[in-house]
């Protein structure tokens, strides 16, 4: 239960949001707090931390892109006093998603279909203590491997507030149709996708499709977009469990109204907030973010397409289903919604 002094902390600003996770983290048991502490090693980098850099930085002249990071952070805050009423306490489950540098002071909130294979593969370079010399070397499949990288989730009470505290936190976003369509389009238009296919696909077909054939039931590799967004829009899914993590919302992965993040990258400016970021950390000597050429990146005139068989009505509910996002991160209903 929460007290009613602890509701209040819950009106505090972005920036005081390690405080929530105080209140939460001490109900964990000392058993489990001591487990944990005999990993958490906490080593100081000598100089300025990645955090320090950034706000050392933003009181002098402001570069192009400094001052688009600070606008970014700044509609992100105002979006998330507008538009949030209720604040709750952030569990473990909501730190998952937090992957952390410990030798750079970098916290960083991976959002499938935004990047996150190159961006974690980034980070086992950073974090690899010389294991890994160059992201594209890593296999794609071993950087989802959840031991290769310390998720936030992972340490005590204290360490987690510290480093939420004192290290720069930063999450990469997408505008939200083209990561759905891009997702719909890797996670069951590819044949390879079996596991997705017969866990979701089946359930899908099964709901969302009239008189299915027995084999379609069996394997559920045909799922057409509409079914898909029949799917997402459909009361009963998330009552029944969480979005998978390929086409949750990012407010609902990341919690930016409850976490402040110092960098807002977005997918259409990948390489150079990438660079950016590594710059605040003093790495871009270490590592360089890899170059983008895939020639099959789901775009928004692709996207359009998708949308050309999806009615205002589901159009409606599938924008106000990822509305947050749209607001949080400054992109504009798509011009091909039929919703005007």
């Amino acid at each position: 239960m929460i007290k009613p002094k602890v509701g209040r902390m819950f009106l505090a600003t972005c920036v005081g949001s390690f405080f929530i996770l105080i209140l939460y983290f001490q109900n964990i048991s000392k058993s489990a707090s001591e487990q944990i502490s005999g990993r958490d090693s906490f080593p100081v980098k000598s100089g300025r931390s990645p955090l320090q850099t950034l706000q050392e930085n933003d009181q002098l002249e402001q570069s192009a892109v400094q001052a688009t990071m600070q606008g970014r952070r700044e509609l992100l805050e105002e979006t998330c006093h507008t538009h949030t009423r209720k604040r709750r306490v952030l569990g473990p489950e909501d730190l998952r998603h937090l992957i952390v540098d410990d030798k750079h002071k970098l916290l960083y909130c991976y959002v499938p279909k935004v990047a996150c294979t190159n961006w974690k593969r980034v980070m086992m370079v950073l974090t690899g203590d010389g294991r890994y010399r160059e992201p594209l070397a890593i296999p794609a499949n071993e950087a989802h491997i959840a031991g290769n990288l310390r998720s936030l989730s992972e340490y005590s009470t204290a360490e987690i507030n510290k480093r939420l505290r004192t290290y720069l936190k930063f999450v990469f976003v997408r505008e939200p149709f083209e990561r759905l369509v891009s997702a719909y389009r890797n996670k069951f238009t590819r044949s390879y996708n079996t596991a997705f296919h017969k866990r979701y696909g089946t359930k899908i077909i099964q709901r969302h499709r009239a008189d299915p054939q027995a084999e379609a039931l069996e394997k559920g590799n045909d799922v057409s977009f509409e079914e898909f967004v029949y799917y997402l829009v459909d009361p009963q899914t998330q009552r029944e469990e969480p979005f998978n993590e390929h086409w949750e919302r990012v407010h609902s992965l990341c919690h930016p109204c409850l976490i402040h993040y110092d960098v807002v990258g977005k997918y259409e400016t990948l390489a150079q907030d990438s660079r950016y970021i590594l710059k605040l950390a003093g790495a871009e000597g270490e590592v360089k973010f890899p170059a983008t050429s895939k020639s099959t990146r789901t775009t928004g005139d692709m996207a359009a397409k998708f949308f050309d068989n999806i009615s205002p009505f589901y159009q409606k509910k599938l924008y106000n289903l990822y509305r947050m996002d749209f607001l949080l991160f400054n992109y504009s209903m798509p011009a091909y919604l039929k919703l005007r």
